[in-house]
């Protein structure tokens, strides 16, 4: 299979050419979850209605997962800068809207095309980089673009909570509009897109069914952590609605004659082995940053404050590693081995924890994860990669939405099944502590400090042995990466 780039410069030329383009928009997608949620209770004070602020970041995330493979096809068929600057100037717009919202009904419908937005922007920078950078030297560009995804996490709850001391959350939503228009000026200076040449015509019965299969599945997700027997009932029909939909989305894109999703290309094993390691991989690391600063707080006792600064070594380590292993890459031609080695290690050291975290102190624990960490960071990189190849110059912009489609839906059934298993055994083996720990996660660790000296020991002591649940979990996540590396059938550029 040949990949074709348009002529560009090489070198730092190529550099300097090919990244400040695409990572801005990067930093735009990676950021905006965490820095509005940093918002949230200023959201709240301005617009109340409490019990439903949560929608603010769920409707967003549900958009932005059902928009990814639509800008995928797009930018095949009528060229990836083009649909690029469509996704900013979409970001941009929404944004301004959010900001002018008045209810929080009108800043929901604002967040929904916010999401619809910014759901092509991470797909479309993978897809601009496959397009430009020439496969041999990929593995260096991902490196970039994978630790810019988690600085531009790291750093977005650090910056909401600044620009909504300083300002107000209104303009956690105007910061967006300058940055996106430093990105549109940037990416006008790329090559032109080259379109794939094939079928022009969109496949909106197959958006409609993927809408249908993604909102509820994500909904049903979404009720996991809650264990509450009376939801069961909505549980279970939302996923039977959920598995319908899949079923007929199946159905109706193999007779589609300009299809939504690249089904073809999903049938090859090292394709949907990819799709897999970008699962996995968001599952785990978005249950980490979901849980740690929980259990940092909770069973080490740190401040709000203390358990970011604590996180800063796994993030940094992430990011490290995948830009290792992106110039293990280049330098190789190899791809599966770093993968199937470096997650063997993450296994290890979470399996480590799920045996000896309470005995640990808070810099021992932050030193385990950042070594987990650092060989985490090479299996999104590998996934990306390896779609791109196997999509070839036609198929880009659907093989990066299938690894980021990939990603968001394992990013939201990870943080599930982890909040799952961490209340299940909670409940199992304390009902009022696990009653206690859903307040906590509501309201603050502070709940702790109420307590009587020994009841607060016994509450800390039993979420610590709970939370091996939660880095076994995580640990499972890491061996289906190892199994889908070890039986990748591509393994080199």
């Amino acid at each position: 299979m040949t990949d074709e780039s348009p002529t560009l410069p090489t070198g730092k030329s190529l550099f300097r050419t090919v990244v400040p383009p695409i990572i801005l928009p990067v930093f735009l997608a990676a950021a905006d979850g965490t820095v509005v949620a940093t918002a949230l209770p200023a959201i709240a004070a301005s617009l109340g209605e409490v019990e439903k602020l949560s929608w603010i970041v769920v409707a967003n995330l549900i958009a932005s997962t059902v928009a990814a493979p639509a800008y995928g096809r797009l930018a095949d068929l009528f060229g990836r800068r083009k649909i690029m600057v469509v996704a900013l100037c979409v970001f941009m717009t929404a944004s301004v809207l959010c900001s002018l919202a008045p209810t929080l009904p009108l800043l929901l419908a604002a967040r929904v095309l916010q999401g619809l937005g910014g759901g092509g922007l991470m797909t479309l920078a993978q897809a601009l980089l496959g397009e430009l950078v020439p496969p041999r030297e990929r593995g260096s560009y991902q490196g970039y673009l994978s630790a810019n995804i988690v600085a531009g996490s790291t750093i977005g709850p650090v910056a909401g909570g600044f620009i909504t001391e300083l300002w107000g959350w209104h303009a956690v939503f105007l910061a967006y509009v300058p940055l996106g228009l430093i990105a549109i000026a940037l990416i006008m200076r790329l090559p032109k897109s080259q379109p794939s040449g094939g079928r022009t015509g969109f496949d909106l019965p197959g958006m409609g069914l993927l809408t249908m299969f993604i909102v509820p599945l994500l909904l049903a997700v979404s009720q996991l952590q809650k264990l509450d027997p009376s939801i069961l009932p909505r549980l279970l029909l939302l996923l039977a609605f959920s598995g319908a939909a899949l079923a007929v989305l199946i159905w109706q894109q193999k007779r589609a004659p300009s299809p939504l999703l690249a089904l073809h290309l999903m049938k090859l094993p090292a394709f949907w082995r990819a799709d897999l390691m970008a699962a996995c991989s968001g599952a785990s690391l978005t249950a980490m940053m979901t849980f740690l600063p929980i259990y940092f707080q909770v069973v080490a006792g740190a401040t709000s404050g203390e358990a970011g600064l604590l996180l800063i070594p796994l993030t940094a380590a992430v990011s490290s590693g995948s830009v290792v292993t992106g110039w293990l890459i280049s330098r190789t031609g190899r791809t599966a081995v770093f993968p199937m080695v470096g997650l063997t290690v993450t296994a290890i050291t979470l399996v480590s924890l799920a045996l000896w975290a309470p005995e640990l102190n808070r810099v021992q624990l932050a030193l385990v994860l950042a070594l987990g960490g650092l060989c985490q960071g090479s299996s999104m990189l590998t996934a990306q990669i390896t779609v791109q190849i196997i999509g070839g110059p036609r198929n880009l912009g659907a093989a990066a939405a299938s690894a980021q489609l990939s990603r968001s839906l394992g990013s939201a059934f990870g943080a599930a099944v982890a909040g799952a298993v961490l209340f299940g055994i909670l409940s199992a083996m304390d009902k009022d502590t696990a009653t206690l720990f859903f307040d906590m996660v509501r309201r603050g660790p502070g709940v702790l400090a109420s307590l009587a000296p020994e009841h607060r020991a016994l509450v800390q002591a039993e979420v610590a042995s709970a939370f091996r649940g939660v880095f076994l979990t995580v640990a499972t996540f890491s061996c289906l990466i190892v199994a889908a590396a070890a039986t990748m059938p591509l393994r080199r550029v």
